[in-house]
């Protein structure tokens, strides 16, 4: 059994509505959801001129492999109308894989852990909600220590 840690997000439509959507067809194609934290809501990082996205990271329990469990995130994006066009773009859902157990893997599908991680306050602030003493493998520091270091200057808030 592994242990992953996700972030959802999303800035088009419904959003609420949308990571509850996601985080249902998380639980029912990839594994039982054992936490989750709050709703978060920021400016657009990167490409800033677009809407304001909300964002949850939730633990989910799972037998998949990290690269079965992308591909099945991947699917869950394409059936929910999420359509790549413009990177980092505005989309109506975002399924990031953040963590898994204590491991560190580069395949053509999935890096983890996820390689922004340590400089987007964004995922950090959600995780840090659910699993504050967590160990980042790189960096060998908790998710919380990395918050506090965080460069990003977004402004977060809890919705």
């Amino acid at each position: 059994m592994n242990t992953a840690y996700l972030l959802t997000g999303g800035n088009m439509g419904n959003r609420l509505n949308n990571l509850r959507q996601a985080a249902d067809f998380i639980q029912q194609k990839c594994g039982k959801i054992v936490a989750h934290s709050s709703i978060y809501e920021t400016e657009a990082w990167g490409k800033t001129d677009q809407p304001a996205f909300l964002n949850q990271a939730l633990q989910v329990e799972t037998d998949l492999s990290p690269d079965a469990l992308m591909q099945i995130l991947l699917d869950i994006e394409s059936l929910m109308g999420r359509v790549r066009t413009i990177k980092m773009g505005p989309r109506i859902i975002d399924l990031d894989i953040l963590l898994i157990n204590d491991l560190i893997q580069t395949s053509t599908l999935v890096t983890i852990p996820h390689p922004a991680l340590t400089l987007r306050k964004f995922a950090l602030l959600p995780l840090a909600e659910i699993a504050p003493q967590l160990m980042h493998p790189v960096e060998k520091k908790s998710v919380l220590e990395l918050l506090q270091i965080c460069p990003d200057i977004l402004n977060v808030q809890k919705k």
